[in-house]
């Protein structure tokens, strides 16, 4: 098809403002299925992503539209997620774009999301077409969002379009500013093959399924090709695009998008990110691709049952291939036996990782409370990372320790400034600027929206800073963050010692002043959840060999002396004697088993 009727664009927005929904529409009104086969969130395949109303794969579909200048366009639709766990897969797809099409609600208005997929797609030089979704809906306030949009993104509202992505309001007339807005791609089928390689999936006929973006050239079943970076060489065992599902085609073209089936049998060897070009007379510069994505939060990922281990580690490696940005490495727990250390961009990540294993493969798993990388350096002057509480050096051979901080931009109504300054406050954020985003307070009972920018240490986000900041907000408030950079910092390893054996699961490493207060909450939450043995079981949270908090769970008692009625004292002083004896025994042999809803519940502690 001749380029200058390709279009490439992809749909950002904050979460749950209706990406996936006008997708649906797209796909209806250009015919790319029937309404008898259309569903809610077609473009969202996995069973989690429907379940919870989510994206968590960007998916891609080639439409054919038949525009108002009577001539038909090729229409290369990519859908994103919107969570900020996933923002490394929008900023894959962004690369493979000439446009996008900015998704804003209504009802809600401009989210942190909304401005990180904004920057990012300006930093892409992408043309951008914002669009104020949910004008159906009895709550939207469209002049108040219109005038925000005006205020924070400078589009006039003539340039921002008015549509029902769940009534098909509006759409036509976007599928005309689409092929008018948005410029074909740049690129010559006569120059050597170049694509770039934007997600890749793992089939177990086909190998390695990579979804590509072509630039330059063309690329046909049979071709040999050689990937750049990697060096690696393979045979196309087929070419196609999605419509939606995977269509075989003849060829992809300079500017198309679509998937090659390479018969790799490693993700690892067709790296996302990476340039395709031919294996002879191919590409001598590659194109400029993607930084890997590097793992935010880290947990120990472990089965349930031992011997369930094996299995594991063959999910994980599955799961690692249709997912570039999951890391993993085997370790080993006294406790827990053998499992996983998981890196990870988040903590839904982590989340759905856990649920998608659990689901997927059919295990019961136990997961550890998720850390950040630590930068130490050593009293000999070596540096080393660490991402394990269990693998944290003596204090004594500490001279510095450097963790992550990020910057967190936090949307929200003005009147709950008061209650999440504290928030921060409590959580050691420092305190960055404020921006109003409306000029003048003329709708609402919630007054004036403001920007709130915070820096703090990625450490105090992992537990439950994210569910106080909707509480405190009554779930108005959004929140976006980016990594900055490691700082210096003061912290130590707390120790969770049940029966005198430390438990590494239970871990954490806290500022010590902190150390107290978190270390009593921890203590306090086992002794509940904890069955109760036939002996007393101390649990102290400890830093080295001090103990900061301790619990005792009380022994199973059991009524030695209910058969004695009346008789000599020395008959039940010798009874109680050797119960005491037995206990003393028990205590010294006996293993107390941490039931699996122990993990759980010091996942949740703040």
């Amino acid at each position: 098809m001749d380029q200058s009727l390709i279009r490439n664009f992809c749909i950002i927005a904050h979460i749950d403002h209706g990406k996936s929904t006008l997708a649906d529409r797209l796909l209806e009104l250009t015919g790319a299925l029937r309404r008898e086969e259309m569903r809610e969130q077609t473009m969202d395949s996995m069973e989690l992503e429907r379940e919870r109303g989510i994206t968590i794969k960007a998916k891609a579909v080639r439409l054919t539209y038949k525009a108002s200048d009577g001539r038909e366009y090729r229409l290369n639709l990519i859908d994103t997620p919107g969570h900020v766990d996933f923002s490394y897969e929008v900023s894959r797809t962004l690369v493979a774009c000439e446009g996008a099409i900015l998704v804003i609600d209504a009802t809600q208005g401009i989210q942190a999301q909304t401005l990180a997929n904004v920057y990012m797609a300006m930093e892409h030089n992408l043309e951008i077409i914002p669009v104020l979704n949910k004008i159906d809906l009895p709550s939207a306030e469209p002049e108040r969002i219109l005038e925000e949009i005006k205020n924070v993104f400078g589009y006039k509202q003539g340039e921002v379009l008015l549509i029902s992505a769940k009534t098909g309001q509006g759409v036509p007339q976007l599928l005309e500013e689409i092929v008018n807005r948005i410029p074909p791609p740049r690129g010559d089928a006569t120059q050597p093959l170049r694509a770039l390689i934007f997600d890749s999936r793992y089939d177990a006929y086909k190998g390695v399924i990579a979804y590509l973006r072509v630039v330059d050239g063309k690329i046909a079943k049979g071709d040999r090709l050689l990937l750049m970076g990697q060096g690696t060489e393979m045979e196309v065992l087929e070419v196609g695009c999605f419509a939606p599902d995977p269509l075989p085609t003849a060829e992809l073209a300079a500017g198309d998008v679509g998937y090659v089936a390479t018969g790799l049998k490693s993700v690892a060897e067709c790296r996302v990110g990476d340039t395709v070009t031919s294996a002879v007379a191919g590409a001598s510069e590659p194109l400029i691709g993607y930084h890997q994505p590097k793992p935010m939060v880290y947990a120990g990922i472990y089965p349930t049952a031992p011997e369930d281990f094996l299995e594991l580690r063959e999910a994980i490696e599955k799961l690692s291939l249709n997912d570039a940005s999951l890391s993993y490495e085997q370790e080993s727990s006294p406790v827990l036996g053998n499992g996983f250390r998981c890196g990870l961009l988040g903590l839904l990540h982590l989340d759905i990782v856990r649920e998608r294993l659990e689901r997927e493969f059919g295990l019961a798993l136990v997961v550890t409370t998720p850390g950040v990388s630590f930068a130490i350096t050593k009293t000999n002057g070596q540096k080393v990372t660490v991402t394990n509480p269990g693998q944290f050096p003596d204090p004594s051979q500490i001279v510095k320790i450097e963790e992550p901080w990020i910057k967190i931009s936090v949307i929200t109504p003005s009147s709950f400034i008061g209650s999440l300054m504290e928030l921060f406050r409590e959580y050691e954020g420092i305190y960055k600027t404020t921006e109003y985003l409306e000029q003048e307070n003329k709708w609402g009972e919630l007054g004036q929206r403001v920007r709130m920018e915070y820096e703090m240490p990625l450490r105090s986000m992992l537990t439950t800073f994210y569910d106080q900041l909707k509480s405190r907000s009554r779930g108005y408030a959004s929140l976006d963050y980016e990594v900055i950079g490691y700082r210096e910092a003061r912290l130590v390893k707390l120790d969770v010692l049940v029966n005198s054996v430390s438990v590494d699961a239970f871990s954490r490493i806290v500022p010590p002043d902190k150390a107290h207060d978190i270390g009593k909450v921890m203590v306090e939450k086992l002794r509940e959840v904890i069955p109760r043995q036939l002996f007393k079981v101390p649990i102290q949270a400890a830093i080295g060999g001090k103990v900061v908090a301790r619990a005792d769970i009380a022994a199973k008692r059991k009524d030695v002396l209910a058969k004695c009625y009346g008789g000599d004292i020395t008959r039940k002083r010798k009874l109680l004697e050797k119960q005491r004896d037995g206990k003393k025994k028990m205590k010294t042999i006996g293993r107390v088993d941490v039931p699996k809803e122990a993990f759980l519940d010091i996942m949740k502690l703040g």
